[in-house]
């Protein structure tokens, strides 16, 4: 080898792949041609979505830890029973104001009239040196660490002092306000936790004469960045992805993004349109922007082409990007952001061809509202990148009409899956994510070749919700549990993406945070589910030019790139057996010894808990030389770099 050029010896890159003796006892060649290349992978093939669903916003990346904080169910709910309810898969669901009472019956009466924020607000009758108020429980509290907030209050003149207290465990902390005001006042304050605990209050009381008005009440760890969870923030830059998709899903179907806007104590608290429990609109566009920013990724926003219609779209174009000069440009200046955010990427609508979905129309007038809706959209901004609504179903049919229809009117086409079934037959597990993104690919290579003009524009595909999706809701409503096994899925999905960077533009996986996500929250803790490992290892590990991969050795799935500069080759290996595989590596010099990275273990169904030592994590194992013969443990993610 030593007299080779730098291709030829890629050229000549090969191993064999050998099962150890016993069920699986069988040798074949695997053939690795470096000469052979595909487009590059797109970056954003690792991308995220996050939606207004169950925890995954509130209760994950959002620092709030108050539930119902603008009272838009009246106080106190008809019984304690009522607070929650449980969803079919176990997820329990706010259904009532979890706000209690301190007082006798009567106490608070909601009132419509001059409503701080939303319909109604409490007021308190206040009569003597007996305290009344509201508490809420169930907040989680770190021993030591501060909690910051705030609450709005008026009220008559002879009301006082108020009480705002933080308790947990038989002890607590008071922040005292001596005087209310006929206005409104934001009043902050500060709590120092005593205990560790889950089950801790916030309790508003007050003495005096008069009546009363708590507007809004609001307390998050005071170590919160800009209001987003600290533990949550730390991993989402670990995981490192480029673009996320927000904020829906189907929930965008239903979603007047203006309610997102202005002052957050001002913003109206609405019923989740699509699921179940409450919006309180405290992550709004804006919030999500600046998320985008701190984590340096783009923003890619879904419009509402359900209930929404072609003008809100277009409006919501124009506050992201337009000028201060132009109608929504300048609320967006008024709201304190003068310059153009600049979002590059738009999805015209989400999953329209679901019956399920709010706003479903059939697909002949669909594709009207999807032109209309698109153009108008250009016009507020011609240089954004529009993503329209595919779905190849059962026959491709959807799909096919739009790119008939509307390949004027697109750049790229979603389509989304979900892989439902638990199966403990694990190879049949993995092969559930590869499978459908080689099937969704096929469709698209067809569109390309029969229909007239799509290759020519290159309309990709952004497979912008995947993932699996099956058990019981442990984190919140869709907050299933990852296992060992779905993670050899993903690690299998990314490979397939690799081998058709000329169909797959994108990918975002569903969801980030608690929903179906790759990390998982507790009140206190936030930690990587087991699918979130290897989209972080190979976000930062894995190269940019895949290269072929020849071999007849399935279930084993392997995938191979070059980084840019080509220096370095990246081979990804999924064993998703019960056995040990030797690799045989032939004809290969490389310059030195492989980084090596292992993700494994001896349960398929092993699982991560936040604020637990991981069951599932990735292991930088010892430099593997790469000419020897090499064991790849079973039930395993082995990801090798190494310069050539």
């Amino acid at each position: 080898m030593k007299g080779l050029s730098l291709m030829k010896k890629l050229a000549v890159f090969g191993f064999c792949l050998l099962f150890v003796a016993g069920a699986w006892a069988q040798q074949g060649t695997v053939t690795v041609d470096a000469t052979e290349t595909r487009e590059e992978i797109n970056k954003y093939i690792y991308g995220q979505f996050i939606e207004h669903l169950g925890r995954c916003i509130y209760g994950g990346i959002w620092a709030e830890m108050l539930e119902d904080r603008k009272f838009y169910f009246p106080v106190p709910a008809e019984s304690e029973d009522a607070i929650w309810r449980i969803t079919d898969r176990e997820a329990r669901v706010l259904a009532a104001s979890p706000w209690q009472v301190i007082g006798p019956e009567g106490t608070v009466t909601m009132v419509k009239k001059n409503s701080y924020v939303g319909r109604h607000t409490p007021h308190l009758k206040v009569a003597g040196n007996d305290p009344v108020g509201i508490f809420q429980e169930e907040l989680g509290l770190e021993e030591g660490k501060k909690y910051s907030g705030y609450v709005i209050l008026s009220g008559d003149n002879d009301v006082g002092p108020v009480e705002v207290s933080l308790a947990w465990n038989g002890g607590s902390e008071t922040h005292v306000i001596e005087e209310v005001y006929a206005e409104y006042v934001k009043v902050p304050f500060m709590f120092t936790a005593g205990a560790n605990t889950d089950n801790a209050r916030l309790e508003i009381t007050a003495t005096g004469q008069g009546t009363l008005k708590i507007a809004t009440a609001s307390i998050m760890p005071a170590d919160n960045i800009d209001g987003f969870r600290r533990d949550t923030f730390e991993l989402l830059q670990k995981l490192d992805s480029p673009i996320y998709r927000w904020p829906g899903g189907n929930f965008v179907s239903g979603y007047d993004w203006r309610d997102g806007l202005g002052p957050r104590d001002k913003r109206p608290t609405r019923t989740n349109p699509a699921w179940t429990g409450i919006e309180t609109n405290d992550m709004g566009l804006d919030e999500f922007i600046h998320l985008c920013r701190l984590l340096d990724a783009e923003p890619m926003i879904a419009v509402n082409t359900g209930f929404g219609d072609a003008y809100s779209a277009a409006a919501q174009v124009e506050y992201a990007n337009g000028s201060p000069l132009t109608e929504y440009g300048a609320w967006r200046a008024r709201n304190g952001h003068p310059e153009p955010y600049d979002v590059k990427y738009w999805c015209v609508g989400n999953e329209m061809f679901g019956e399920w979905q709010l706003g479903y129309m059939e697909l002949d007038d669909y594709v009207l509202k999807h032109n209309q809706v698109e153009e108008q959209m250009r016009k507020a901004d011609p240089s954004i990148v529009t993503i329209g609504v595919g779905d190849i179903g059962e026959d491709g049919e959807w799909s096919r009409v739009m790119l008939e229809n509307s390949a004027d009117h697109m750049d790229h086409m979603s389509e989304h899956f979900y892989a439902w079934n638990d199966t403990s037959d694990i190879p049949a597990h993995v092969a559930q994510t590869t499978s459908r993104i080689k099937r969704i690919a096929d469709y698209h290579r067809k569109f390309r070749k029969e229909m007239l003009g799509v290759a020519e524009k290159d309309i990709k595909v952004v497979l912008d919700e995947w993932n699996y999706w099956y058990g019981p809701y442990i984190y919140g409503e869709l907050g299933v549990r990852y296992h060992l096994k779905d993670a050899l899925g993903i690690a299998a999905g990314l490979h397939e993406y690799f081998r058709n960077t000329d169909i797959y533009w994108g990918a975002n996986y569903a969801q980030t945070v608690n929903v179906i996500g790759a990390i998982k929250t507790t009140k206190t803790e936030a930690g990587f589910a087991a699918t979130g490992l290897p989209l972080m290892l190979y976000r930062k590990e894995f190269g940019k030019i895949p290269v072929q991969v020849d071999h007849d050795m399935d279930p084993v799935d392997i995938s191979a790139a070059l980084t840019e500069d080509k220096s370095m080759m990246t081979i990804g290996v999924v064993n998703p057996t019960g056995e040990s595989v030797e690799l045989n590596f032939d004809g290969i010099d490389p310059a030195g010894d492989a980084t090596t990275w292992i993700i494994t273990g001896d349960d398929p169904r092993a699982y991560n808990v936040p604020g637990e030592e991981r069951d599932v994590d990735i292991q930088e194992a010892p430099d593997t030389d790469l000419t020897d013969t090499i064991t790849v443990d079973p039930l395993s993610i082995t990801l090798f770099k190494v310069e050539i």
